[in-house]
């Protein structure tokens, strides 16, 4: 048996999300008229009070775009120094956007009011860029899956009202957070300007996210998605996925949660876990000792049958998805188990 746990993006279709796939109406997307691709970008829109949405291929798509069309050239950009779109996009934002970027150094990845504030340049020096966009991640990734909540965004949507800043929100898993918040969709349609959501990590697609928000800023969107080689023919297939997980895959990630929560309390056993980020969604981020390298603890997992991600030299990262079951979880206990024997 091979416990993957390296990513909630490498799940494989269900068997209903394959029939809702082959069984999809299909047109073409360039054209405007591939019909399920309308049906899931309409359900999404709506589900978030938002007007508009545009369906890609991958989350870093949705953000870059979001960051090309609300900047111009010489904007600044405020996120966080964890935050994906600083990490992991491939310096998209100066590429794509030609923007410059201002890195907060929250806990564990969140920004507050407080910290914004400090990273806005004021506008009439001219040594310095325009702030124009502040960039959320929910949940976030190198925090350990930690979230925002609603009343926290708020504050944070106050400070971006008061000095004229869009405010984007990369929600890569913002699903994650919902179901533990309880927290209305539409709640988040109200603050963000725009929204980036993803299909292929915990609802199980096999690729594909949404960016969300007005009509005319989904326009231009489009049209920098068609400048970047993102248009598609007969992504109804795709979106199909994308339909069935919004109808059926959302309320399951508590189950998710909960695997993630039993693998911290394994972990704690293991003599050479020196600390775990506080397990709040589906991410569990552990911490080795010095003389253990992650990169080496990883391949030794391998041997086991776990499969994880190095995550900095000493962390180690482990994502609870769908394909994730109770009887891996088990296995993977009794794995440690005999480890902790041979110890």
């Amino acid at each position: 048996m091979i416990i993957d746990l390296r990513s909630d993006t490498v799940t494989q279709p269900t068997p209903a999300m394959r029939e809702a796939m082959f069984s999809a109406q299909l047109g073409d997307d360039v054209l405007g008229d591939d019909p399920t691709v309308i049906a899931l970008e309409t359900q999404a829109a709506s589900l978030f009070g938002m007007e508009a949405s545009l369906f890609c291929a991958s989350g870093t798509m949705t953000n870059q775009l979001a960051i090309r069309t609300h900047t111009r050239p010489g904007d600044d950009v405020i996120c966080d120094y964890l935050s994906h779109v600083y990490q992991y996009e491939g310096g998209g934002i100066s590429v794509n956007a030609l923007a410059s970027v201002s890195l907060a150094h929250g806990e564990r990845g969140k920004l507050t009011p407080a910290l914004i504030r400090d990273y806005i340049h004021n506008p009439t020096d001219s040594h310095k860029p325009l702030s124009r966009l502040v960039v959320l991640e929910n949940t976030i990734n190198k925090g350990g899956g930690c979230y925002y909540t609603v009343p926290e965004i708020a504050a944070i949507r106050k400070v971006c009202d008061e000095h004229g800043l869009i405010l984007h929100l990369d929600g890569a898993r913002l699903f994650n957070a919902l179901v533990e918040t309880g927290e209305p969709t539409g709640a988040y349609g109200q603050l963000f300007d725009s929204i980036s959501i993803c299909l292929s990590k915990g609802l199980g697609c096999p690729v594909g996210s949404l960016l969300l928000g007005k009509a005319s800023f989904i326009q231009q969107a489009r049209r920098f998605r068609k400048l970047m080689g993102g248009g598609w023919r007969q992504a109804g297939f795709l979106a199909a996925a994308g339909i069935y997980a919004l109808d059926h895959h959302i309320d399951r990630l508590k189950v998710d949660h909960s695997r993630a929560r039993k693998i911290g309390a394994i972990l704690e056993r293991l003599p050479e876990v020196e600390d775990i980020l506080p397990i709040e969604t589906n991410i569990v981020i552990f911490k080795l000792p010095e003389t253990i390298l992650a990169a080496d603890y990883v391949k030794t997992l391998e041997t086991k049958g776990i499969r994880s991600v190095a995550f900095g030299k000493h962390l180690v990262r482990f994502v609870t998805h769908l394909d994730f079951t109770d009887e891996m979880l088990v296995e993977m206990e009794t794995i440690i188990n005999r480890n902790l024997s041979k110890s």
